[in-house]
């Protein structure tokens, strides 16, 4: 069995009278750390429920939106259809229609450069009406021409012509 000294005893005493001390200075510096930790946990508390509000406002937003989106046109199963053939051409290399404007004439048949040569007076002015444009818009931006011209594939001639 091992047997302590006096000096030993007394230097054991110091330790934990040392480390009592030291416990007690950390328990106010702990209050200090716990404060931080909860301001902390609410701060991250409030920023979830401001995330969660704009997500669900995001969520409503996307719902409203898909609510008043246009139907699906008729003739979009034809145009998908003839996208899946490869009998599709990038409408949007007329100068004048855009994506949106593509997609509807897609949805009323129109999916070929050739589709659109081959209008007639009485035809644009149906369409124009049908999609909503200026009267007159087809023929002042020639769509027929320039379709006319990049379904035989002259692409340069239709650049220099109308750029």
């Amino acid at each position: 069995m091992v047997t302590f000294t006096m000096n030993q005893w007394a230097i054991l005493g110091l330790v934990l009278v040392l480390g009592w001390l030291l416990g007690l200075m950390s328990r106010s510096g702990g209050r200090r750390w716990r404060r931080a930790y909860q301001q902390e946990h609410e701060a991250h508390r409030v920023y979830r429920a401001e995330t969660e509000a704009r997500i669900a406002a995001a969520n409503e937003r996307i719902a409203e939106l898909e609510r008043h989106a246009p139907a699906i046109g008729v003739g979009t199963g034809s145009a998908i259809g003839a996208a899946a053939r490869g009998r599709r051409d990038d409408l949007t290399q007329i100068r004048g229609i855009d994506r949106d404007t593509e997609l509807r004439l897609n949805e009323s048949g129109f999916s070929s450069f050739r589709d659109l040569a081959r209008l007639n007076r009485s035809d644009e002015a149906a369409l124009e009406g049908k999609l909503g444009l200026a009267p007159g818009r087809i023929e002042r931006e020639n769509w027929r021409d320039q379709a006319a011209l990049l379904a035989r594939g002259r692409v340069e001639k239709h650049h220099g012509a109308f750029g």
